[in-house]
């Protein structure tokens, strides 16, 4: 964060946002619902978030005139994805508030980096992250000790929803990944005997003062989020506690602003093991629109402007599903139709957000469904609905 000191921002100000996805498109609802314009930068002109944006500067992230353009229009300035270059970011930071600070997105964008700051957390968090290696040389590979195979060997940079993973078992393993990889720096991670995987969402504002939302059990299918069901079935209260009093010392310690990600793995023996944040309101927080007093967009825009961070009671329990660009395809064809939209809102409770891609494409994120209920077993009974709907399989 910059060493200036701001005062909060108000309507009918402008606030704007590096990234033109769907995070961007849903950030600039919540924004325009409380009065505030949006500007995004973004090299696509036809994206998600310039469809909703109020203004929009067709730019790569790091054209120094765009940023200018963009600093001197905006009172505060967000990113919706976490590969934004850091130092487009800190230009920005010279002209205006800037939330999260190009220091905690760089330290989100590298895994190493993001290992790191975990380990050195957790005398005061209380988690660790899984046991890992950097692989950036054969004589690295040939020096992986034995109790770190199996594993998963990821790229240090630009990895998400699975993409630049590759599961390993043995040496020879991770030097065939590492050569598909093209030899550039790697992370490997230790498999670890996993029960489930939950996701803290928390807001920090610039005074300090934090906020964090109910625990969020995920499913995912293929390294992309299937399903978010809140509350969690599997999470006792004394893990929700434990995740969350380690969200709130990680935010605190990097210093933060605005809404932050964290995803962990509760281990089949109970141990909470931290393993990736992402510095932007997340998939898995999308229940929030719908099942929360305060979305996570929302929470978003209150924090970079500095207003007072909003209520994160959940009212609904929720289950929300990603609708991927496959309900588009009959079977294994390449015939594309409409899926059955009103039959899916004839389901109670069922909410339907679509991001205004034109192009379906199969493992392509489309939009997405939340089904709220009275109780999680009545959103569990929609849920079945929906996917039969949608002719997604359901494994329970």
């Amino acid at each position: 964060m910059s060493e200036k000191q701001y005062s909060p921002a108000l309507p009918p100000a402008t606030l704007g946002v590096m990234g033109g996805g769907q995070l961007g498109r849903m950030f600039a609802h919540a924004a325009q619902s409380m009065g505030f314009k949006v500007a995004v930068l973004e090299p696509s002109s036809d994206c998600p978030a310039g469809q909703a944006a109020d203004s929009m500067i067709v730019a790569g992230y790091d054209d120094q005139s765009a940023l200018a353009a963009l600093g001197a229009q905006c009172v505060a300035v967000t990113t919706e994805f976490e590969n934004v270059p850091a130092d487009s970011l800190a230009l920005l930071a010279q002209q205006t508030f800037v939330a999260p600070a190009a220091q905690c997105v760089s330290v989100a964008q590298d895994r190493l980096l993001e290992k790191r700051f975990f380990v050195d957390c957790a005398p005061l968090s209380g988690v660790m992250p899984a046991p890992h290696k950097t692989i950036a040389s054969t004589e690295d590979i040939d020096a992986i000790p034995d109790d770190l195979l199996p594993g998963i060997l990821k790229t240090v940079r630009m990895g998400y929803d699975g993409k630049g993973q590759v599961r390993v078992k043995t040496r020879a393993d991770v030097a065939a990944a590492f050569a598909a990889m093209n030899g550039v720096t790697c992370l490997l991670e230790k498999m670890l005997p996993l029960a489930y995987e939950v996701s803290v969402l928390t807001a920090r504002g610039a005074d300090g003062e934090s906020v964090v939302y109910p625990i969020a059990e995920n499913v995912h299918r293929d390294g992309i989020l299937f399903t978010t069901t809140v509350p969690g079935p599997n999470v006792s209260d004394e893990c929700a506690l434990r995740a969350q009093d380690a969200a709130r010392s990680i935010v605190a310690q990097l210093g933060y602003v605005g809404v932050l990600c964290i995803e962990f793995f509760v281990l089949q023996d109970g141990t909470l093991v931290v393993n990736e944040m992402a510095p932007r309101p997340h998939n898995s927080g999308h229940y929030t629109i719908d099942a929360c007093v305060t979305s996570q967009f929302a929470q978003q825009v209150r924090a970079m402007a500095r207003l007072p961070l909003g209520d994160v009671r959940q009212h609904s329990p929720a289950i929300m599903l990603n609708i991927l660009g496959d309900v588009w395809y009959e079977g294994s064809g390449d015939a594309v139709r409409e899926p059955d939209w009103a039959k899916v809102l004839a389901l109670p409770g069922a909410c339907l957000h679509l991001y205004g891609k034109e192009e379906p494409r199969r493992a392509r994120k489309m939009g997405h469904l939340t089904l709220v209920a009275p109780s999680l077993a009545e959103a569990h009974a929609k849920l079945r609905s929906a996917c039969a709907i949608l002719n997604i399989g359901l494994d329970e």
